[in-house]
């Protein structure tokens, strides 16, 4: 089976409804990014950041798979799939698809905050201040923030090394180190772009442009790859 290596970002979700991460303002849900997305945030005022991702995860947890999702799922009928997403909703895998590789996280999770190797599922949508990991420490979203390392970075890097075939969906290729990952698809690879806002690629070679919202572009070429 040909190999085929998917990258998502924002654009995928916000279809089903999930704010984009930075919107146009700089903002995220009406937060600056720094008051909510980075340890010091934590450090500074923990309830506040539970109380932000808890209120995600329950927007997470309403927001259905869309029409991207599910197409990208059905790819695993002719190919090996891996899905590779900058996302942290649980969309992918509630859409069909069986090997997500989550960059950033995924919020259904919680992590110890001293070893973010400690994860769990959470029951609903909370975690509230007290509930503690093992080790006896406070319990935070399963989410890499500004400044924290990004664990599976170097595993996707490999995976797309693999690549017989390289989708890209939905993202500006503005947050590193994830934008950087195309880098690793071999030159000679046909490379698909899904976007109704192309970025800029500093790669141009074998890019075919698909430049429609993610619902459209998807469904489309995931039905000219399965004929």
């Amino acid at each position: 089976m040909k190999k085929i290596v998917v990258l998502t970002g924002a654009g995928i979700s916000a279809e089903s409804g999930l704010k984009t991460f930075r919107d146009s303002d700089g903002l995220w849900e009406g937060y600056n990014i720094e008051d909510v997305a980075t340890p010091e945030a934590w450090r500074r005022n923990p309830a506040l950041v539970q109380d932000f991702y808890n209120e995600r995860r329950k927007t997470v947890l309403e927001a259905k798979p869309n029409a991207a999702h599910f197409a990208l799922a059905k790819l695993e009928e002719k190919y090996d799939v891996t899905i590779i997403t900058q996302n942290i909703d649980d969309l992918h895998e509630r859409g069909g698809s069986t090997n997500v590789v989550h960059l950033h996280g995924i919020i259904t999770r919680s992590q110890s905050d001293i070893n973010p190797n400690l994860t769990y599922p959470i029951d609903g949508w909370e975690i509230k201040m007290g509930e503690l990991c093992e080790l006896g420490s406070q319990l935070r979203a399963h989410v890499v923030w500004f400044g924290e390392d990004v664990p599976m970075i170097t595993t996707a890097a490999q995976i797309c090394s693999t690549a017989d075939v390289f989708i890209l969906v939905g993202s500006s290729l503005a947050v590193y180190p994830a934008a950087g990952l195309v880098n690793y698809v071999r030159p000679d690879v046909p490379k698909y772009i899904v976007d109704p806002n192309i970025p800029y690629l500093s790669r141009q070679d074998h890019f075919i442009k698909i430049e429609d919202k993610a619902t459209v572009g998807v469904p489309f070429l995931i039905s000219e790859l399965l004929n």
